[in-house]
């Protein structure tokens, strides 16, 4: 089993900045793909950004420019930078995670809790 810890979330004014943190832990042999996801009241979990082993990273067009994703393999914890937030980033944001366990040689999919990000004055 796989579990994941997202911290970093709060309150933050228009304008402002966060770094969230995901990390992973249990039976990992390989971490193909970390990312980050968030859903707002009424609407569909969206993709925020996502990076892979590899470094190769991908964002929403919404976040592009603001947010950065990064990843340190060795600790398998992901990072999502957020700079020059708007209201409406507004969301719980996820931690996603891909990979394969150590005990069994099968991929999973693991999603933490998530984290309440609030942009507001």
């Amino acid at each position: 089993q796989v579990q994941l810890v997202e911290s970093g979330g709060g309150l933050v004014q228009p304008g402002g900045s966060l770094r969230l943190s995901c990390a992973a832990s249990g039976s990992i042999l390989s971490m193909y793909a970390m990312g980050w996801y968030r859903q707002a009241p009424g609407k569909q979990r969206e993709l925020v950004a996502v990076i892979t082993s590899g470094g190769s990273t991908n964002y929403a067009d919404s976040v592009k420019g603001r947010f950065t994703i990064s990843r340190d393999n060795a600790k398998n914890t992901v990072y999502l930078q957020m700079n020059s937030l708007k209201p409406e980033d507004t969301a719980v944001y996820y931690c996603n995670a891909h990979g394969t366990y150590s005990t069994t040689y099968s991929g999973f999919t693991s999603w933490g809790q998530g984290t309440q990000v609030t942009v507001s004055s």
